[in-house]
């Protein structure tokens, strides 16, 4: 793994948020990882680890997660406040113009920071999530997001995460298990290890399906695309459906990228989709 600093950022509300920093090549626009909802700086390590020396790479952890302070208020577990978080972390770097890879959680950020100012993006990655998020991913993510489990042994962790999401990476042998709880839970006080997240990040998702207005993400999308873009998708993922990626992959200069026999979510460290951020970044 390639060298990081770990380094500290400070929310409007008072909260220490925690970022991996990997030196680069000042010159060029840095490279920001933003992760999906449960997950946290080391789903970036491998991709980190190939771009640092030659582009400048931060990781932040949102708000309950990893290394950051869980939320005083757990209603602040919402898009708007990760938004703000990740806006002071640009303003304590002084960070004007950025490549933003966002993951689920982090390519809806990635749309947001986009609508304020669509020139500070060099260019984007959005993974696995696009303008519109199927019902029947939602209601899974619901139906695990701020689930208690703990287990006695690594083991014992990868073993039920196979059982658990088997389907999402069909292909996967137990070391590859392995090394997945490692980016994802973490060794606990008590010597159990469990998931590395404030469980009450699920409070927000509490309302039931369909109580929750829908809003147009489209014109978030449409500010994202005018800049270089990239969307990955896993084919057999049930957030981002085949269709709403057609249309996205409609627009000018924008390039789709299907994983074959992958779920929700691409690691972002499969071959085409190193290939495919490769030549993303060779536009930005």
């Amino acid at each position: 793994m390639a060298e990081y600093e770990d380094r500290y950022w400070t929310s409007s509300d008072g909260l220490r948020l925690h970022f991996r920093y990997f030196d680069g090549d000042a010159s060029r626009p840095p490279v920001i990882c933003l992760p999906g909802l449960t997950r946290n700086a080391r789903d970036f390590e491998d991709l980190a680890g190939r771009l640092a020396g030659t582009w400048r790479v931060l990781c932040p952890e949102m708000r309950g997660r990893g290394d950051s302070d869980y939320a005083k208020d757990p209603m602040t577990y919402t898009p708007m406040h990760y938004l703000q978080d990740v806006e002071a972390l640009l303003a304590q770097e002084g960070i004007e113009r950025f490549v933003s890879i966002g993951t689920s959680l982090g390519g809806l950020l990635t749309m947001l920071l986009a609508v304020s100012n669509p020139q500070r993006i060099a260019a984007a990655v959005l993974n696995d999530v696009g303008p519109e998020v199927s019902e029947k991913g939602l209601e899974r993510i619901r139906g695990y997001v701020g689930q208690g489990r703990n287990f006695e042994t690594w083991m014992h962790a990868a073993r039920a995460l196979q059982e658990s999401s088997g389907d999402v990476y069909p292909d996967w042998d137990i070391t590859q298990w392995l090394r997945y709880a490692k980016r994802i839970m973490a060794l606990g006080t008590g010597g159990r290890i469990a998931f590395d997240y404030d469980m009450k990040i699920a409070e927000p998702f509490e309302a039931p399906a369909g109580a929750t207005p829908q809003v147009d993400m489209w014109p978030l999308y449409d500010a994202l695309a005018t800049r270089p873009l990239l969307i990955l998708r896993g084919e057999t993922s049930d957030i981002l459906e085949a269709a709403t990626a057609e249309k996205m992959a409609s627009r000018p200069g924008v390039e789709l990228v299907t994983l074959p026999r992958i779920g929700h979510a691409p690691t972002l460290d499969e071959p085409e989709s190193i290939a495919a951020i490769g030549r993303l970044l060779a536009r930005a």
